[in-house]
């Protein structure tokens, strides 16, 4: 388990590889972003995607699923998070484009309200098979500090 203490700022992770499927996208559409370009191809033909595109938030749960993965692999003492800034989608992902991430620490401050953890900023970019970044956003999140004994 690492805890705030055991993370270190600079430090670099590369993980995840997933897969978009053309039905995974259309399902996700039709529940959550129901935008023509992300239902249909000759939709999607008529816009400067050219083809049908995956949500930009399905583009953000798919790393969200990656993210999880490597946490299990990589267990810390998370206790959530606690916000997102700068999202930016850099790039359209397309059905049969394959997703990855890295993830930089940028920042660590212990709390001064509670000095049981602490909170971190570290950017994620997610990139495509063709090492393309499509998606770019600074998590915020909080930490649990290693317990004395």
């Amino acid at each position: 388990m690492r805890y705030f203490e055991d993370l270190e700022v600079g430090a670099k992770a590369s993980f995840g590889s997933y897969p978009v499927t053309r039905e995974e996208v259309l399902e996700f559409a039709a529940k959550y972003d129901p935008q023509p370009f992300h239902l249909s191809d000759e939709a999607a033909a008529r816009t400067h995607f050219g083809r049908m595109s995956a949500s930009g938030w399905h583009t953000c749960a798919m790393t969200m699923s990656m993210f999880v993965e490597w946490m299990k692999e990589n267990p810390q003492a998370s206790l959530g998070a606690a916000g997102v800034d700068e999202l930016r989608w850099l790039k359209p992902v397309f059905p049969g484009d394959t997703l990855r991430c890295e993830n930089e620490l940028l920042a660590k401050k212990a709390s001064e309200k509670r000095p049981e953890m602490g909170s971190t900023r570290a950017r994620m970019t997610v990139f495509n098979q063709h090492d393309e970044p499509v998606l770019s956003f600074i998590a915020r999140g909080l930490i649990a500090r290693r317990p004395q004994p």
